[in-house]
């Protein structure tokens, strides 16, 4: 019965392929910041796909600082840190960023991107329960030599906009393999905007240490009735310019495709 059942699922699968739509016209809004890029966004209600350049959303690449949403549950399910609120003590190395440049606790250094505490969290945690989660998630290649703090940054972990999704996917339906309450935590902790009618979750990123650097912004919005999740790729050789676009570049996608208002 449980093959028979099987076989249906796949047949199903088969016949009624998940629907993507590639929409040549979201080019503009790329175009509109100068840069080469993708992006892909999934109606969890519709259970489809819209793309732009799909052929970059399957390549993988370096995940950066979307990475500490990751980080963040395997440092909370490791007890490498208690809660959000606990605090890690700067190392007293001044960094280019000033809110890096102070003690701060994960809902914090999650905020600011602070690239020391997430570097700490991953010394505490170690190779083999880092690289336990991660395959045991299928995190991307599932690769992290390079480094374990810095294997996200400019190591062998490699992760591909379409993979951002479906990890961001199974991270909201509570299918990740952590406990409610680290799920809980890291979901509080990823709101990046929100109003009274809707909530963005989301983390950017930004691959500065490799060659073809990449920027990311990630995440999912939830509305009164439905969520979408979305993953921004952007490919730009001046960092501060891209800093900013990545963002802006998805913000004008969700409105342009009325998700927000």
């Amino acid at each position: 019965m449980k093959s028979f059942l099987i076989f249906i699922i796949l047949m199903h699968l088969t016949i009624f392929p998940q629907k993507a739509a590639e929409r040549e016209e979201l080019k503009k809004f790329f175009d509109e910041y100068g840069h080469d890029g993708c992006f892909v966004l999934y109606d969890l209600n519709k259970d489809e796909y819209i793309k732009y350049n799909s052929k970059r959303c399957k390549e993988q690449f370096t995940p950066a600082s979307t990475f500490k949403i990751f980080n963040s549950l395997v440092g909370l399910e490791t007890g490498a840190v208690k809660d959000e609120n606990e605090i890690i003590k700067w190392d007293s190395v001044k960094r280019s960023y000033e809110s890096w440049n102070q003690d701060l606790d994960l809902k914090r250094a999650f905020k600011y991107s602070a690239v020391w505490f997430y570097q700490e969290l991953a010394r505490r945690i170690g190779y083999d329960r880092m690289k336990y989660y991660v395959t045991e998630n299928h995190y991307g290649n599932e690769d992290i030599d390079g480094g374990i703090d810095k294997f996200w940054l400019q190591g062998d972990i490699k992760i591909s906009p379409d993979e951002q999704i479906k990890f961001l996917k199974k991270l909201y339906l509570n299918e990740v393999k952590f406990s409610q309450r680290t799920i809980d935590i890291v979901k509080r902790i990823m709101i990046y905007d929100q109003n009274e009618n809707y909530i963005l979750r989301a983390k950017t990123g930004w691959a500065i240490r490799v060659e073809d650097q990449v920027g990311w912004f990630v995440g999912y919005v939830e509305t009164h009735n439905n969520t979408h999740f979305f993953a921004a790729n952007v490919k730009s050789d001046e960092p501060e310019d891209g800093f900013i676009s990545r963002i802006n570049i998805t913000y004008n996608i969700l409105r342009f495709l009325n998700i927000i208002k």
